[in-house]
């Protein structure tokens, strides 16, 4: 089940901004978005971002670019900017917005720390800036900061949720009552019965991470996908809150383990850890199909991932279900008691 049409399905920021048919941000994905996977999002008709730190190199990030504008044809993508010190450290950040701006890519999504200082030179780029972050209260500074657009991931999400671990659905409400900019929710969204609900709650569009691993374009080993396509809501745990960097990954040997040492020793530090947690070894897995070892971001979603599948017919189906809750919605509002009357 594909999408076919070209007209945006929904009047939202999200597709006003990116000129999207969908209101859904595929949303960079270490190591795994490539050219690959950000040009069959766009040609899905989702918005999708390739993540410039899977691509130290400037040459190498240089030519994905001109490698997924070739393949996107006149569909959009954009780049993801993670600002953690490890993945790009000092004046590198600054280095990779202007490549991005000089390559001619018009959106940007950052993450890892707010991206004020960064601002005054994307605007005059003429650059979108999707700025993620795993709750609501930074959600309002970044929005104080002046980026264009917001996405909150909540606790269900894979990867970092952040220490507050506030919920998508709780995320959901404080956001339509606190912010002005258009957001985006994320955090366990894989069907399209959810993305209705965020729309009707005020959201602009989801952003989606766990659902999408299982989709061919993936550079991954097809046994890292089956393990992900057979694995349930349940099969993630939380690590590395000791060091105040709490990632939810696929339940494996490593997390069981790391989860044993934070236990026994609360302050083990980061040093203690990293021979388990490095993204060297997660990157194997990707490239080997044994999900035993490494901490593979995966989010509560899992339920929701079933097989391996293109990228298009996940988002035709996400898109099928959107369309049918929403017709839902409408019957219901249909069978409403006018305003001001009792039912």
């Amino acid at each position: 089940m594909t999408s076919s049409a070209t007209a945006p399905l929904f009047d939202t920021a999200v597709t006003r901004n990116f000129g999207t048919r969908l209101p859904i941000v595929a949303g960079g994905l270490m190591w795994l978005s490539n050219a690959h996977y950000v040009s069959a999002g766009a040609r899905a008709g989702v918005m999708s971002f390739l993540t410039a730190a899977s691509f130290p190199d400037r040459d190498d990030l240089r030519r994905e670019i001109s490698r997924t504008r070739e393949l996107s044809g006149e569909k959009p993508f954009g780049v993801n900017v993670s600002m953690l010190p490890k993945l790009v450290p000092g004046d590198k950040v600054v280095d990779t917005f202007r490549l991005i701006a000089d390559e001619g890519v018009r959106f940007v999504e950052t993450s890892g720390r707010n991206p004020a200082h960064y601002l005054d030179e994307l605007k005059k780029a003429g650059i979108i800036v999707l700025h993620k972050v795993p709750g609501v209260r930074y959600a309002a500074s970044a929005e104080a900061a002046g980026v264009d657009m917001v996405s909150i991931v909540g606790a269900e999400c894979g990867g970092h949720p952040s220490l507050d671990m506030i919920g998508s659905l709780v995320n959901q409400g404080l956001a339509s009552q606190r912010l002005k900019i258009p957001y985006l929710i994320g955090g366990g969204v894989g069907t399209g019965g959810q993305i209705a609900g965020c729309l009707a709650s005020g959201a602009d569009g989801v952003i989606i991470g766990t659902r999408f691993l299982v989709s061919k374009e993936i550079n991954a080993h097809d046994d890292y996908k089956q393990a992900l396509a057979t694995a349930r809501e349940t099969d993630t745990d939380l690590t590395l809150t000791s060091v105040h960097n709490t990632v939810r990954s696929l339940s494996n040997e490593t997390t069981r383990l790391v989860a044993d040492l934070e236990a026994k020793d609360p302050d083990i530090g980061i040093e203690a850890l990293l021979p388990h947690v490095s993204g060297k070894i997660g990157r194997k897995a990707y490239e080997t199909g044994d999900v035993r070892q490494g901490l593979l971001s995966a989010g509560q979603s899992l339920g929701l991932t079933h097989k391996i599948q293109p990228l298009a017919d996940i988002v035709g189906q996400l898109e099928f279900e959107t369309r049918t809750a929403l017709q839902r919605l409408a019957r219901l509002s249909n069978q409403l008691p006018e305003e001001g009357t009792r039912a």
